[in-house]
């Protein structure tokens, strides 16, 4: 019976003994009255019986009719509630929810993402601060951008995305008075690694702890001593001459990486931000290699 059956004709009957007048069902349906009693017909004659009894001024349901919109009611209202589940899913797979470390967000990321979204308007990134170990379903991430100083295991996909760059830098006309230098606790071996680097020759330098990048940043902005950094985090304060270089640009080792809990080519999404990335952040090594001339 099903296949004989339209799936616009059980619309139109629904409509009417909803508003029982086919009138007013055809101005919510967008059609002629005409249409409505010939979708209407077609459907009493498939199924064999009377779907309304016509009086004067009002259409009234058989009980055949009744049965059949009960029935519409249900399923009418189970597609809906399907349809918007969908709706909704697909929203939510255009939003990209994308983890990184804070500092590396507040400094280079975030002014870099209005050039995404002129990119791929249709695309939405949510942005969430944090390091280390990434927890994918718990804070439902979608990517991570994360350096290689810890062990993220075999199950996660990853993309080096970029090595990383470091320098040491002062207020702009402060680095003959910066004797204080600032290290990140969020790096353990950042010191001993930039002394081992220079060979000695920052022996003046007196060190003091910050708890992030940021802070060390912004303390060497206003003059406090200068700072050890990555060369990512600082490029807008030197390319406005706000700082400068005390030390040469050097590699420490590390890169940066992509992290995902799946396959990046089960998402075309997660392909499109990789690559834009990686664009974005080879183009910052090549500031980072006019600077390490320097």
């Amino acid at each position: 019976m099903i296949e004989r059956l339209s799936l616009n004709s059980l619309k139109f009957f629904y409509y009417v003994a909803r508003y029982e007048s086919m009138t007013i069902a055809a101005e919510k349906l967008f059609v002629t009255q005409g249409a409505v009693s010939k979708q209407l017909k077609n459907l009493e004659d498939i199924l064999g019986f009377s779907l309304f009894i016509r009086e004067a001024r009002k259409l009234r349901l058989t009980s055949e009719g009744e049965v059949l919109f009960d029935c519409c009611q249900q399923a009418f209202q189970h597609i809906d509630q399907c349809l918007m589940q969908l709706q909704d899913k697909t929203k939510a797979q255009k939003k990209l929810v994308l983890s990184c470390e804070p500092t590396l967000a507040m400094k280079w990321l975030i002014p870099r993402l209005v050039q995404f979204k002129q990119l791929y308007p249709e695309l939405e990134v949510s942005l969430l601060t944090g390091g280390g170990a990434v927890s994918f379903n718990e804070q439902s991430i979608d990517l991570a951008l994360r350096r290689n100083d810890f062990d993220w295991g075999k199950a996660i996909y990853s993309e080096k995305i970029a090595d990383e760059y470091m320098l040491c830098v002062a207020a702009k006309n402060n680095s003959q008075h910066a004797k204080q230098v600032f290290i990140s606790t969020s790096r353990p071996r950042l010191w001993q690694h930039f002394k081992e680097t220079h060979k000695g020759q920052y022996r003046e330098f007196k060190k003091s702890s910050l708890e992030h990048f940021y802070l060390c940043i912004e303390a060497c902005l206003a003059g406090l001593g200068a700072t050890v950094v990555s060369a990512y985090m600082v490029e807008r304060e030197m390319t406005y001459q706000m700082l400068e270089l005390l030390s040469p640009v050097y590699q420490d080792g590390s890169s940066y990486f992509l992290l995902s809990a799946q396959p990046f080519e089960d998402d075309p999404r997660k392909l499109l931000f990789r690559d834009w990335l990686r664009a974005e952040m080879q183009a910052s090594q090549f500031w980072c290699g006019s600077t390490e001339a320097m």
